[in-house]
């Protein structure tokens, strides 16, 4: 069992002319999730970022590895576990799938965003572990 799981119902409007899954969707399930884990434990992004004194807790990369198809009726659930932690960034890995059907192995970089001589850039994501663990 991962850190978080999010369940997504896959319907027509999710898919493609093929009948899959359309895949910019999986990487907004995956960024829904991340902001859903915020929410449910820790109060959700905005009060999080004023409790760190960050603008935001944004994205630096994703990617994703499709390994089957996700089809419209299919429940998606997505387990999302805090990957490795570097001086300015935080992986995290996403794996979703449909029964035992592996679907989505996919992961983002993300950075806590702070304002420093009038500039926005990556801070240390030290505070942020000590708030959400990992």
């Amino acid at each position: 069992m991962g850190l978080f799981t999010l369940d997504v119902d896959i319907s027509f409007g999710h898919c493609d002319a093929a009948g899959i899954v359309y895949y910019p969707n999986y990487f907004r399930w995956m960024d829904r999730c991340f902001h859903s884990f915020l929410k449910a434990r820790h109060g959700g992004h905005a009060a999080l970022c004023r409790r760190l004194g960050a603008r935001g807790l944004g994205l630096i990369s994703a990617d994703a590895r499709f390994r089957s198809p996700g089809l419209d009726g299919d429940v998606l659930r997505l387990e999302m576990v805090l990957g490795e932690w570097g001086r300015t960034s935080l992986r995290v890995d996403y794996r979703g799938s449909v029964g035992e059907r592996l679907v989505i192995e996919g992961e983002e970089v993300r950075g806590v965003f702070v304002e420093a001589d009038g500039r926005i850039r990556a801070g240390d994501v030290a505070p942020l572990r000590e708030v959400i663990g990992g």
